[in-house]
């Protein structure tokens, strides 16, 4: 069907996940985040060797790589060519088999295939509008079967408006000098301002009209959230 009012993702993808550059050194940068704990809730849920996972807005794959060594079928799905392509490369050299790179994002990936046991995502959401946001929620529950796990990490506001230059204080002067080795006060002052994080007394409604159950929320510094949620 032609939707001529679809958000386009990759405009909205930050342009330095479009440089191959920034790629490269996109896990340095990250803290080379352990994936070891996220796959720990996908197996608490149930999910096995058997399982099929997808990874949105998979970026280099740090997760994407350690499920398909988990579980029986990963797809990893990223708007940005520039990761498409750095992930391909890192799976055939690691010879991983059971993971499928395609380029695509929350609202244009289409799924083919039985439903999902489980699907995973890490700092992408917020780079959607909160409409676009229910949006691609109400399309990643219609990727999973009843029972499936969705895990969602991203930087979600958890404290009211008027706290938000307490919050913020606190959050940028944690921030490094370094641009190589972490993000800055620059960054994540860019990021307030020109990206889509929002506040979880409005994600979580989302999440429920989206048909799912919320069963667990963890949050960090009053910024970084991570649901586990159930498909109904």
């Amino acid at each position: 069907m032609d939707r001529p009012w679809t958000l386009d993702e990759t405009a909205h993808a930050g342009p330095e996940h479009l440089d191959a550059r920034f790629v490269a050194g996109f896990d340095r940068k990250q803290g080379h985040p352990d994936p070891t704990g996220d796959l720990a809730v996908f197996t608490a849920h149930g999910l096995d060797r058997t399982s099929t996972i997808a990874d949105l807005g998979a970026g280099t794959g740090r997760f994407a790589l350690a499920a398909a060594r988990t579980f029986g079928h990963v797809t990893a799905v990223d708007v940005s060519p520039a990761m498409v392509e750095f992930l391909r490369d890192r799976a055939a050299e690691a010879g991983v088999r059971n993971l499928d790179c395609v380029q695509a994002g929350f609202l244009s990936y289409e799924h083919r295939g039985p439903l999902l046991d489980g699907v995973y995502t890490r700092h992408a959401l917020h780079q959607l509008p909160d409409f676009w946001k229910a949006v691609a929620l109400d399309r990643v529950a219609r990727l999973l079967r009843p029972g499936g796990v969705l895990l969602l990490r991203d930087l979600i506001y958890d404290f009211a408006p008027a706290e938000a230059d307490e919050v913020f204080g606190r959050w940028l002067d944690g921030a490094v000098d370094d641009p190589a080795r972490g993000y800055t006060r620059e960054d994540y002052a860019e990021h307030i301002r020109t990206e889509h994080s929002t506040f979880r007394w409005l994600l979580e409604p989302m999440l429920t009209r989206a048909g799912f159950e919320i069963a667990g929320a963890e949050f960090s510094r009053s910024v970084y959230g991570a649901y586990t949620c159930v498909k109904r």
